[in-house]
């Protein structure tokens, strides 16, 4: 009786973080533990009504409850209060088969006796497989819409495999990085649209890293840390979106690697997504980004020319719209960037000609071109330069304009002022004015170093490119 009394004691503790206060106290708080033997738990329910509502509407979060603190094999017999004579009559129509069973009067019924006839419960533990949890899932991205070329063929490859063998693959986790608007997040989505065709009875769930954190920070303020983590332990495919966004999240880091561990030792199928190699990302714990690099890290890389006009095509197609060939040809080789940009150039085009009547040239696709790149491309200051490269290499701005001949200061230093004259294109005088009051041929020379050294050395290039990303070049 105490075994059945502290599980649960538990259970209702967990059932009462996930239901309003009002669900809680009509339908679980009158619920009383009878027994605990041959790992079933029997409850007593004051009615039959209570176990037909509670059968239709919270069983899912029954299980999970229970397998929470009593195990996966356990079992839920039910025991319902109801007076003598109900008894035999209800023991003796429990063997009838329901289409047999005559109608049994329940409005005059009294709770004077405690006898109660069992009802088993017939669900199979563990069943937590089989909640319906929201997957998150973008239906639009999928493997038919992503169009493969040598950029993103190892990625694209080896996220179909994953989508056939989820967890049974060398691909876990599988990381997908490269810049923003190559496909990361399309192609993330397309493991776990393919995995629920293929797999319905798994649970897959999308998250960005963003809401995770977000989730987290709720769970640890309603002092729920537990739940949120058994949770995510429950999936069979997790899906995370921008992990580089845990930098600096300590105690959110701590509890994804539990996460991750208990995931990955049960054979669970984990996708990352970044904009970075973990070897590139900063302030995050070497334990979880060692766990990074225990599957496959692929990279999504700019798309080609081909590529780019197949990307074209494509979009057209699914809108059903038809452009000329040279103003397809034209937009291909003005936008080099990202498919994003691509997309964003065609809607614009569509919307031009469709509002304003004109007719779809390649007059129009060059004013449409050349409006959006000056929409896009943001204004910066040298003051503005400044506080995004102190934050990138994580020194003051009061160390870069200082005399310092530190070697992180001394870079930062060089690439704000590379990054200066490439933005703003402001005289060398200038810019050495703002950055510490250096002269004409100190920001000549600092250029000069950054363009010598981006092309022969790995960090220079990575640090280049991180802020080309950040200046959104």
């Amino acid at each position: 009786m105490n075994q059945a009394l502290t599980i649960w004691s538990k259970c209702l503790s967990f059932i009462k973080d996930n239901v309003d206060e009002t669900v809680y106290e009509t339908w679980f708080k009158p619920l009383v533990p009878i027994d605990f033997k041959d790992n079933k738990l029997k409850i007593q329910l004051p009615s039959k009504y209570y176990y037909e509502w509670i059968e239709n509407h919270y069983l899912q979060l029954l299980k999970i409850a229970l397998t929470k603190y009593a195990g996966p094999d356990v079992g839920l017999v039910y025991s319902i209060k109801m007076s003598a004579d109900a008894d035999k009559k209800k023991s003796h129509l429990m063997d009838l088969p329901s289409s047999n069973r005559p109608k049994v009067e329940t409005r005059n019924r009294k709770t004077t006796k405690n006898f109660v006839p069992e009802i088993k419960n017939p669900f199979a533990f563990p069943g937590i497989k089989k909640i319906n949890i929201d997957s998150q899932l973008n239906p639009n991205y999928t493997f038919d819409n992503f169009v493969e070329g040598s950029s993103n063929r190892l990625a694209r490859n080896a996220a179909l495999a994953v989508s056939k063998k989820p967890g049974g693959t060398s691909f876990n986790p599988l990381l997908i990085y490269g810049d923003v608007g190559l496909g990361k997040t399309h192609l993330a989505n397309a493991i776990g649209v393919e995995v629920k065709s293929r797999f319905p009875e798994k649970t897959v769930l999308y998250v960005s890293t963003e809401k995770f954190i977000q989730q987290y920070s709720t769970a640890t303020q309603r002092n729920n840390r537990n739940d949120f983590i058994h949770f995510y332990q429950m999936i069979d495919v997790l899906i995370v979106d921008d992990i580089q966004f845990l930098s600096g999240k300590g105690g959110t880091q701590d509890v994804f690697f539990h996460i991750f561990n208990h995931l990955h030792q049960n054979k669970k199928q984990i996708i990352l997504t970044a904009d970075k190699t973990p070897v590139d990302m900063q302030d995050i714990q070497q334990r979880l980004l060692s766990r990074f690099k225990w599957g496959l890290s692929a990279e999504l890389q700019k798309p080609d020319y081909q590529m780019r006009k197949q990307i074209i095509h494509n979009k057209l197609f699914a809108d059903g719209v038809k452009l000329p060939g040279d103003v397809i040809e034209y937009i291909a080789r003005s936008i080099k960037t990202n498919i994003r940009e691509l997309e964003g150039i065609i809607i614009s085009l569509i919307a031009h000609a469709s509002f304003d009547h004109k007719e779809i040239n390649l007059d129009l696709a060059r004013e449409i071109v050349q409006n959006y790149v000056k929409q896009n491309k943001k204004t910066y200051s040298i003051e503005m330069i400044l506080e995004i490269v102190s934050k990138y290499f994580n020194v003051e701005v009061e160390d870069i304009q200082s005399k310092s001949r530190k070697r992180d200061i001394v870079q930062a230093r060089q690439f704000a002022m590379y990054f200066a004259k490439k933005i703003t294109n402001k005289p060398y005088t200038e810019i050495g004015k703002h950055i510490g009051n250096r002269n004409h041929a100190t920001v000549l020379h600092a250029c000069k170093t950054i363009d010598g050294l981006i092309d022969i050395d790995r960090e220079f290039n990575k640090y280049f490119k991180d802020l080309e990303v950040r200046f959104s070049l």
